[in-house]
């Protein structure tokens, strides 16, 4: 059986926009390599964060009319934190769009953002009795 996911891809319109963004709220950029015609093989993640996204410039209308809806309109993307307080205010500074206010749910501290793309996040703290599984 597999042991894990190493990345998966999220459609952008452009790499170097994207690229900016995700730094400016504090992820790293691991590799970025010039594949030939446009394309670039780009992975960034959270500092010390296991899984990494690959970002994708969409191409044609099929990849284009995707960006922003890979969720089908639901969170898809969980970004977790052990200290809410830290990156919440981190996003703010960074102009995030967020859908909902803060809140305590019995899983942790949660609350809903976009990216400029339209994806669906939760930024999470788990609480410390559910988060078995989760890398903690």
């Amino acid at each position: 059986m597999p042991a894990r996911i190493a990345h998966l891809s999220l459609l952008v319109p452009d790499y170097d926009a994207a690229l900016d963004f995700f730094c400016r709220i504090g992820f790293e950029c691991r590799e970025d390599t010039e594949l030939g015609d446009g394309k670039r093989w780009v992975r960034i993640a959270p500092p010390g964060g296991d899984t990494e996204i690959l970002l994708a410039r969409a191409v044609g209308d099929r990849q284009t009319a995707s960006i922003g809806e890979q969720g089908g309109g639901r969170v898809w993307l969980f970004l977790e934190t052990d200290d809410f307080a830290r990156d919440y205010q981190r996003l703010q500074a960074a102009g995030v769009t967020f859908e909902t206010l803060p809140r305590d749910e019995p899983y942790g501290r949660v609350v809903v953002w976009r990216d400029p793309w339209g994806n669906r996040w939760d930024l999470i703290e788990h609480a410390r009795s559910v988060a078995i599984g989760t890398g903690n």
